[in-house]
């Protein structure tokens, strides 16, 4: 048994701890999941999560253009990229294709994953000491139809000075992530607060995920 510490609660002044146990030593509940499920997301972080969640699926991915469109709106953008991924995995009738697209939205500006450290150091500068917006597109693709949905959660970033800055992209932790950090990794020391899902942030809001997944049952 390991015990893993995830997150301080401000209002509650405790720690949140997650706890390993060996598959044998768990009894998992039932999948809401009639047909299988294939996720179209090469994001190591989504399959955790639906890991974690007791969620069984597979994984295929089919490229897709990531570009979004002049004024297009971020949430659009989003749910329409998530759709694209879904529509290029999806194969068989009896089965269902999970797609999903994570993007940080600060003001008017959309920022995806850095080009190269120089980026990241930029995206840094622009989201410290200030709040944005994390938007997570999802789409199921199944027998009957899609379902293409997005959740939003708000985050914010205490001031970073540029050795802070320097310091975390050296490691680098943010070159493969939207915005340019890991919540749950060493950008975690950086924030102050959230408002909407946390995994949402880490790359797919799972309680929404869940809830579409149930309905197809």
């Amino acid at each position: 048994m390991a015990f893993q510490l995830l997150w301080p609660s401000e209002t509650t002044a405790c720690y949140i701890y997650a706890v390993s146990l060996p598959l044998s030593a768990v009894s998992l509940p039932p999948s809401p999941v009639r047909l299988p499920l294939v996720l179209a997301s090469q994001s190591p972080r989504r399959r955790e999560l639906l890991d974690v969640a007791g969620i069984p699926f597979t994984v295929r991915v089919r490229e897709v253009e990531e570009m979004r469109a002049p004024g297009e709106a971020p949430e659009a953008y989003v749910r329409r990229l998530a759709h694209a991924k879904a529509e290029a995995a999806w194969e068989d009738r009896d089965e269902i294709v999970l797609g999903a697209d994570t993007i940080v939205v600060l003001e008017q500006s959309v920022l995806e994953k850095p080009r190269d450290a120089a980026d990241a150091r930029s995206m840094l500068r622009l989201l410290a000491g200030r709040e944005h917006t994390v938007i997570t597109g999802i789409c199921l693709r199944h027998p009957g139809g899609v379902e293409v949905d997005s959740s939003a959660t708000r985050v914010r970033f205490a001031p970073l000075t540029d050795a802070e800055i320097d310091a975390y992209v050296a490691t680098g932790e943010p070159m493969d992530k939207a915005g340019a950090y890991a919540i749950q990794g060493l950008a975690s020391k950086f924030v102050e607060s959230i408002e909407g899902c946390y995994f949402n942030v880490i790359g797919l809001p799972l309680s929404q995920v869940y809830r579409y997944l149930k309905s197809l049952e």
